[in-house]
């Protein structure tokens, strides 16, 4: 992983690792293979022990610390220093390729604000993404197309709002983009040909891992829609205020 100036993992230098080569690390966490055997029908503890024994000689290689607490502690102390997320596994738990048994969890903890919806893609249900954004001014500003977190009742509802606020012109300042996006589809003139517009008047709920260096969200689900907010209220500072 890179490491930002304050010594947490940063998405954005790892995906930016030629320019920013001296940040990154590698960090060792259990132990497959060992001296050509097979260490993965021991038990995590028996791996780790084996795993401590190891000497590394680059002062950029680490091996991972476990903690035992619980999982509310742990999962706020990785809030508290902004962290995305946190894995769990059973100490005494083998190794498995593939197999989903429970013996290991991955929780992320996500960022939340409102966003103003102004436009979808067409599919199922009515809608396949909404497309939103936040205002800068006068101006809406595009951060996201957001598919997931719907089922498809909750895609008939919100759709149900959509329908009715359609208009033939795009809202945003910024579209089409410029630049391949590097996270998601990248909405350019042509696929903004697919999209529905519409008055930029209703707020979702959208959780998201964080903001990358091209003002776009990554990772970002549907929560909600906010009746209770104004759309022209969302600027990117007023965002995740109650």
């Amino acid at each position: 992983m890179a490491l930002d100036d304050s010594g947490k993992p940063a998405f954005n230098l790892l995906q930016t690792y030629r320019s920013a080569a001296a940040r990154i690390h590698y960090f060792v966490f259990d132990l497959l293979v060992y001296q050509g055997r097979d260490m993965m029908g021991l038990s995590l503890e028996e791996r780790r022990k084996i795993l401590h024994s190891l000497k590394f000689s680059s002062p950029r290689v680490h091996l991972v610390e476990y903690q035992e607490t619980s999982a509310t502690e742990i999962l706020a102390a990785v809030k508290g220093l902004g962290l995305e997320g946190v894995i769990a596994k059973r100490k005494g738990s083998r190794y498995e390729p593939g197999e989903r048994n429970g013996a290991w969890v991955k929780c992320r903890v996500h960022k939340s604000q409102e966003f103003v919806i102004g436009g979808y893609f067409p599919g199922s249900h009515g809608f396949d993404s909404i497309i939103v954004g936040y205002y800068r001014g006068k101006d809406l500003i595009y951060v996201a197309r957001t598919r997931n977190g719907f089922v498809p009742a909750s895609r008939r509802q919100v759709f149900a709002k959509l329908k009715d606020r359609v208009v033939p012109t795009c809202a945003f300042v910024n579209l089409p983009e410029a630049h391949p996006a590097r996270f998601g589809r990248e909405l350019d003139a042509e696929a903004m040909k697919k999209a529905v517009w519409l008055r930029p008047e209703l707020v979702a709920q959208i959780e998201f891992l964080e903001w990358t260096e091209a003002d776009r969200l990554r990772h970002s689900k549907f929560v909600g829609l906010r009746e209770d907010k104004d759309a022209r209220q969302i600027t990117k500072e007023y965002c995740g205020k109650v």
